[in-house]
């Protein structure tokens, strides 16, 4: 089976040239543009697809994306409503979120970002220290990484809260909310807010204004969900208020993030490029085979999304 390589923003082959690799003898991967036998390609491997990607394809029957993520896909106007989209699902990037998110959340338990302002300026200080317990963490979104996470940071002390769109069965020791009620309930608890979400149109923003406004007083933000999740000048407002203490951005509204952008020298916020978790090559090389066998048999690939939630 021939699958097609395609994005306008990386490089695939050279992030997983050892997956494609691993895989040849079962599945031929070719570059896109495909100029000759585009009508033999079945199946794709995609990240920011160019707005046109998919109308050479004729018989494409599924996309697997490389992150859990399936909104730039899905977002591609040119993909055909019967082609499956699918995610691939890793333990390992679950189990890499977790340590990101708790070491984070720790950053602000602790107060480490004023002991480096205190080495920069010699100042010999020590300081009050809070105990897991007294830092309660609001999870948004409670999918398969956000069970890793929950539970990472649960069996470090932090209470725990988790947020989904509907009711979903917690392990004990963790609470539960659903719907737009009970998310400010549940950041009315929060002082660590962490966003797992998957964006679709009705997650989109939601990081604004009002959900900062609902949190406790001093809270942190750890953004690990998508750029557009966030809307920055009401997160640079609730750092400039005070009501936030500080952030935590891994993803961006426009990345690489532009050089003149004001995140890049603000002293409550720290960055980084995306680059919280990644999928290892051998969870892709197993969702591409997978997606391969099913495609093969005519039924729909594990861990295809579902069109109406985007997720």
């Amino acid at each position: 089976m021939r699958c097609a390589v395609i994005s306008r923003k990386f490089d695939l082959r050279s992030y997983y040239g050892k997956a494609l690799a691993q895989i040849a003898d079962r599945i031929e991967s070719v570059d896109h543009p495909v100029t000759e036998g585009a009508d033999t390609v079945r199946i794709a491997l995609a990240w920011h697809p160019h707005p046109d990607a998919f109308e050479c394809y004729p018989n494409l029957k599924a996309v697997c994306t490389i992150g859990a993520g399936a909104d730039n896909v899905l977002a591609c106007p040119s993909l055909p409503k019967h082609v499956d989209v699918v995610r691939v699902v890793d333990p390992d990037q679950a189990q890499m979120m977790a340590g990101f998110v708790s070491w984070h959340v720790i950053w602000h338990q602790r107060k480490f970002a004023t002991f480096m302002q205190h080495q920069r300026d010699r100042i010999w200080q020590r300081l009050e220290q809070r105990p897991a317990s007294g830092v309660p963490v609001g999870i948004l979104g409670y999918g398969k990484i956000g069970e890793r996470v929950a539970a990472h940071l649960a069996g470090l002390g932090f209470p725990v809260l988790a947020w989904s769109r509907a009711p979903k069965p917690l392990p004990a020791g963790l609470r539960g909310f659903h719907g737009r009620d009970g998310l400010f309930a549940m950041l009315a608890e929060t002082e660590v807010l962490v966003n797992l979400l998957p964006l679709t149109p009705e997650t989109r923003g939601i990081l604004n204004r009002d959900t900062f406004q609902a949190m406790r007083p001093g809270g942190y933000l750890i953004q690990v969900g998508r750029g557009e999740h966030l809307v920055e000048a009401d997160l640079l407002a609730a750092l400039d208020s005070g009501q936030l203490s500080g952030a935590s951005l891994d993803v961006f509204a426009v990345e690489p993030l532009p050089q003149d952008h004001v995140f890049w020298d603000h002293p409550q916020i720290i960055m980084t490029p995306h680059d919280a978790c990644d999928i290892s090559a051998d969870a892709l090389a197993a969702t591409l085979v997978a997606t391969a066998v099913a495609v093969r048999a005519g039924e729909r690939p594990p861990h295809a999304v579902d069109r109406q939630r985007g997720y």
